[in-house]
């Protein structure tokens, strides 16, 4: 009996390889992982990658690793792929992770980020030097909650996602708490239980995604992000401190572990060839978050409507 399992195995196995586009073209059958962060439009960018590599015959697996702290796992080559870097949070991380020769930087992913405090335009009527940012010490208490009164509140994303919020904060010398919310879903719960009920907040808000379409608000206009502002505090309005102005904004990139490109050449390809817009994305993030389809079904979508545009990255 066992041999005719094992043998009835070897058939089936010897099937499933030969209905696998591509397979015969994998360079190697150890999993590729693909690593996956706390908001909905990374799971959607890695899922992605994911079916598009297994189609090509690739052993995937996908681990769950937080989006600064995954770079110790990228530089040992214990993970292999990140597909969101962001320019507005995750550049010093990457340039220091790529500086050592262990990270490769892939390329750009197609979408364009900004992430930066962010509020409702009815706050206007309570704080009408808005968006400029001198304007926010004399309407604080306006953004006050009775936790915070009568200092501002503001809602940042979870820590893990770095961002600088708090050293700015200090360095402007602004009248704000800097409270960061748990998760991503939370965040974006809170900003729509406030729209609702035109109740103050200001808080993180990034795009791609669908709260900069479904809300009708405004970012705060810092000022404007060099990279002198991060790393010599001698720049800007505070003499003695760095992050005394907004984000970066720019590119979302992809990562790699250095040894993808010799292991696994021709996914690494593919991974350089990945490419969405801000458009699809923000659609596709509404249909998971908004409309509460299950990711899996929103990428399958995609992968179909889009098969000849992913096939042409494999070949």
């Amino acid at each position: 009996m066992k041999r005719i399992l094992a043998a009835t195995g070897l058939s089936l196995s010897l099937a499933l390889t030969a209905a696998t586009p591509g397979l015969a073209e994998v360079e190697s059958k150890d999993p590729l992982k693909l690593t996956l962060h706390d908001w909905t439009g990374q799971l959607l960018t890695t899922n992605i990658m994911a079916e598009v590599l297994k189609k090509a015959g690739y052993n995937v697996e996908l681990v769950q690793a937080d989006y600064i702290a995954q770079f110790a796992g990228l530089k040992t080559g214990d993970l292999h792929v990140a597909m969101e870097i962001w320019e507005t949070t995750g550049r010093d991380a990457m340039d220091e992770a790529t500086a050592t020769g262990n990270v490769v930087n892939a390329g750009e992913t197609g979408m364009q980020a900004i992430e930066e405090w962010w509020y409702p335009s009815y706050m206007k009527e309570e704080c009408p030097g808005l968006p400029d940012w001198k304007a926010l010490n004399d309407c604080a208490e306006a953004f006050s909650t009775p936790e915070t009164a009568p200092m501002g509140r503001y809602l940042g994303g979870p820590v893990t996602w770095g961002g600088f919020d708090d050293e700015r904060v200090e360095a402007l010398e602004l009248d704000f708490e800097v409270v960061h919310a748990g998760t991503d879903a939370a965040l974006f719960a809170e900003l729509e239980s406030a729209y609702q009920r035109k109740a103050p907040i200001m808080l993180w808000v990034y795009a791609p995604h669908w709260a900069p379409a479904k809300f009708e608000g405004e970012w705060v206009e810092f000022p404007a992000y060099t990279a002198e502002c991060y790393n010599d505090p001698s720049w800007g309005t505070n003499p003695n401190a760095a992050y005394d102005c907004g984000k970066p904004r720019g590119p979302i990139w992809k990562v790699t572990w250095v040894g993808v490109k010799d292991k696994w050449p021709g996914a690494y390809k593919a991974i350089e060839a990945f490419n969405v817009s801000n458009d699809e994305m923000s659609a596709m993030i509404s249909a998971v978050d908004l409309d509460k389809r299950p990711l899996e079904e929103v990428v399958a979508e995609w992968m179909t409507a889009n098969e000849s545009r992913w096939q042409s990255w494999i070949q």
